[in-house]
């Protein structure tokens, strides 16, 4: 970017990629205790008694360990429940809801996942940069407590692009999504096992409030032509 060989055009995630430590929403509503760290503590078998965390070599994995440690989980009788794959921890969370049964971890957005099972981000603490980065160490000396920052996602463009296609290139200056908009898409495509090119027709259609205000007025009117 310094060079001028890449150019960042917008934050296509406006709200940023999202890691946190949810529980489900169903939980949230019975026992609103449970959004807050304190609230589980207090009651840890309410949330099952385990910390569904990811697996081995993610990480995640180490970055929430040392979380755990900096809170005193274990002594407090939460246990660390380490999911051998992706696809188990994912298979959890629907187990849980298709029994509304307790469930507490970590997961990351915006997925299929958090689109199709509502959760609510547990309330722990705040984004601290230097215990992050300790946290981030296996051998991190003295694990403190500190939440996921928002990661930054961007659409960029070759450096030459936006001379030699201005257009375009104003459009993906305007395009972005919430967390919320990409992750009920991604699950529309998980539940209807659709393509990706399938998905973006399911967007098009039924978010046009959405792209209509990425387009100029004939933009807009062309493209909404296409889809009646």
């Amino acid at each position: 970017m310094a060079e001028g060989k890449l150019i960042e055009s917008a934050d296509v995630l406006s709200d940023g990629g999202v890691e946190a430590w949810w529980i489900p929403a169903y939980l949230a509503e019975s026992n609103p205790e449970l959004t807050t760290w304190e609230g589980i503590m207090a009651n840890p078998a309410a949330v099952g008694g385990k910390f569904h965390d990811c697996p081995s070599g993610w990480a995640c994995d180490i970055i929430n360990n040392n979380n755990l440690i900096a809170l005193g989980a274990e002594a407090s009788g939460l246990e660390r429940f380490q999911h051998g794959s992706g696809e188990t921890l994912q298979t959890s969370i629907a187990a849980a809801y298709a029994e509304e049964a307790p469930w507490f971890g970590y997961y990351w957005a915006p997925t299929a996942v958090l689109g199709k099972y509502p959760m609510v981000a547990v309330t722990v603490g705040e984004y601290d940069a230097d215990a992050h980065v300790c946290n981030g160490d296996v051998d991190c000396a003295n694990p403190q407590y500190s939440a996921y920052p928002a990661s930054k996602v961007v659409t960029a463009v070759a450096g030459g692009f936006p001379d030699r296609e201005p257009d375009a290139a104003a459009l993906m200056e305007n395009v972005a999504f919430t967390n919320s908009q990409m992750g009920e898409v991604l699950a529309w495509r998980l539940d209807n096992n659709a393509s990706y090119d399938e998905a973006a027709v399911y967007f098009l259609t039924n978010y046009k409030d959405v792209w209509g205000a990425w387009l100029n007025d004939e933009a807009r009117g062309k493209l909404s032509a296409l889809l009646n």
